[in-house]
């Protein structure tokens, strides 16, 4: 063997050894992650697949739709002991989040999740609903909304991403991977320790200029994110968002049953105008509330304002559905 030929095959197996390393840590993390922060709940099949939901309280039916990068654990954190005293609250992991398993390829655009969810809430006998999405859930709840019309009764929008941004935000640059074996090879070796390298930083632009939740960890299931599946279905998402989000736009004026958005006016990673702004000008009659100096994560960070303005489209939603039955009992 040559000098060149044997100097190569030492940085071949140099190589070798640096990935393998990489996906050990990434098993061992993810591991760790899921111990720290076990799933809530429990799972039912849907589409071929499964969806890990939480159902609590009684009284009007809530569905609570997370964004990207989370779970279910977004809204319990602090959000709802606040709602389960008044409201019958179902919360899930999205397909490809959490514990719920990965949608098929066909399965990831933003409508095929609503139409997985639509489903999901006749498999538990959630009947209309009022939809609470944020960020990105609001994507999926307007997909609801657009497809479903009559699985649903109302949507709660907060920050709600509503039409295709002008860029991605820089925070989350790193997800955008269009191709999947790309998305997998990159999730298993170097998506985990730059996801602990930077993570400090990242939360605090996704949540700022709010401060981060001490426990969000464990109790907000930050923990989850350091999975090579939590990068996969992240990246999945914002890939599949910014491809089909735009489709739906011209349908929102179609929208007919109460709407509702709420945002932070110092959202760093969607803009109000552009995202709720936006909305408004489509869709008749749409509540619009900003909240003054509030960032993105309005579920954690000003959770009793999420409350009232649930309790206020609850208000609106009882009252239409009141009418919506009154119409239907005069019907011949």
């Amino acid at each position: 063997m040559t000098a060149v030929a044997w100097a190569a095959a030492v940085v071949l197996a140099a190589l070798g050894l640096i990935v393998i390393g990489l996906v050990l840590f990434a098993a061992r993390t993810a591991r760790r992650a899921e111990r720290a922060v076990p799933p809530l709940g429990r799972a039912v099949a849907v589409d071929g697949g499964r969806i890990q939901y939480l159902d609590h309280g009684s009284g009007p039916p809530l569905l609570l739709i997370h964004g990207l990068t989370g779970q279910m654990r977004h809204f319990t954190h602090s959000l709802f002991d606040l709602l389960e005293r008044d409201y019958r609250v179902v919360i899930i992991d999205r397909p490809g989040n959490g514990y719920s398993t990965p949608p098929p390829p066909a399965g990831a655009a933003v409508a095929a999740q609503a139409r997985t969810i639509a489903h999901f809430a006749e498999a538990i006998g959630l009947n209309r609903p009022l939809v609470v999405g944020h960020s990105l859930g609001g994507a999926v709840a307007l997909a609801l909304a657009v497809d479903f019309p009559d699985r649903i009764a109302g949507l709660a929008l907060i920050a709600p991403a509503t039409h295709p941004p002008p860029q991605v935000p820089p925070v989350f640059r790193g997800l955008d991977i269009a191709a999947a074996w790309l998305r997998f090879v990159i999730a298993w070796t170097v998506a985990v320790p730059l996801a602990i390298r930077n993570g400090p930083q990242v939360l605090a632009t996704v949540f700022g200029p709010e401060p981060v939740p001490a426990d969000f960890a464990v109790n907000g299931g930050g923990l989850l994110s350091l999975r090579p599946k939590g990068f996969i279905g992240a990246s999945r998402d914002l890939v599949e968002a910014r491809r089909h989000i735009g489709d739906m736009t011209e349908r929102y004026q179609d929208i007919a049953m109460p709407v509702g958005v709420l945002f932070g006016t110092a959202d760093r990673i969607l803009d109000p105008a552009e995202q709720g702004g936006a909305l408004v000008a489509k869709v008749p009659g749409v509540d619009y509330e900003l909240v003054e100096g509030a960032g993105h994560m309005l579920p954690f960070t000003r959770a009793e304002d999420c409350a009232r303005f649930i309790a206020r489209m609850a208000q609106r939603v009882n009252a239409a559905e009141t009418a919506r039955s009154a119409t239907l009992a005069a019907r011949p």
